[in-house]
């Protein structure tokens, strides 16, 4: 049976590496603030944003959280955004995806200033991170890379293979990836909805991520024995057995596969809470970074 990668205390770890850092500041007269924008009433996103609130609230991080109808216009969430800009108490922005139609995300995300942008999302932070600049991380590959240190998985030279290209995800941890720093300078490979023949490419892999938000896409049959499998998926499916009649997986079919891998990660319980713990680290990060 494979070893189970459990996020917990890998976030943990970053929380407690955290609270000194976020004294340090309070000795000096600041409390880094988290500023979370949440446009209409998304089920996933309203949980995911309490469960942002609550991190702050455990470490001592100063939160807003601003809610808008789903109908909300672009100038108006362009206004909130700019207030948030000039706000010398919030360090930090989040405009919480996905935004109902018409609203543009990228517009939206460019509204940010980028030394608040505690995502990685801004086009300013995602060019530095393709050049190797110290910036702001995408939380989730972040988390990732976190966790692969934690449990000691080493990339150098490996074959990984990302099953998905978001941008929040995929691309970005395919970058990450390759580049040369101690916890990464992997072969990567990127597959999507048009590779073909997938099974081939993941059967290569030494490590498998799968970030493409299709439930149990990942079968046992295209895991190589022995290799790690990370699994980003946050899939609500229906279960007669559960209370509400639904329940949480991820990408990956995780007890067959877990026959086949070294190691791999549970959904829930392993890399979202990465992507929580990294956000406030960058919120940490910018309260530092900035006058």
């Amino acid at each position: 049976m494979a070893e189970i990668l459990y996020g917990k205390p890998v976030a943990d770890a970053v929380k407690a590496g955290l609270r000194s850092r976020i004294a340090a500041l309070k000795e000096k007269g600041i409390q880094p603030g988290l500023a979370v924008l949440l446009v209409g009433e998304d089920p996933a996103s309203c949980i995911y944003v309490r469960n942002k609130g609550r991190a702050c609230e455990e470490l001592g991080i100063y939160s807003e959280t601003l809610r808008l109808p789903g109908d909300t216009e672009a100038a108006v969430l362009s206004a909130k955004i700019d207030e948030l800009n000039a706000n010398k108490r919030i360090h930090g922005i989040l405009v919480q995806m996905p935004l109902p139609k018409p609203l543009n995300e990228q517009a939206v995300i460019r509204r940010i200033l980028p030394e608040k942008d505690v995502d990685g999302f801004h086009p300013f932070n995602v060019g530095s991170m393709v050049q190797g600049i110290n910036t702001f991380l995408p939380c989730t590959p972040a988390g990732i890379l976190k966790m692969m240190e934690y449990y000691d998985i080493r990339p150098a030279g490996k074959h990984v293979v990302i099953v998905g290209r978001s941008n929040i995800v995929g691309k970005p941890m395919a970058n990450l990836l390759c580049q040369k720093s101690p916890i990464a300078n992997a072969t990567v490979t990127l597959c999507h909805t048009a590779t073909e023949n997938l099974k081939s490419h993941t059967l290569q892999a030494d490590i498998l991520i799968a970030a493409a938000g299709v439930p149990a896409m990942i079968r046992e049959d295209m895991v190589r024995e022995g290799a790690v499998v990370i699994d980003v998926g946050v899939n609500r499916v229906p279960d007669a057995a559960a209370r509400n009649g639904t329940r949480l997986c991820g990408d990956v079919d995780f007890d067959a596969v877990s026959r086949r891998a070294a190691a791999i990660t549970p959904v829930p319980g392993g890399v979202g809470l990465m992507t929580i713990a990294m956000l406030m680290q960058n919120t940490v990060e910018a309260a530092e970074k900035q006058p």
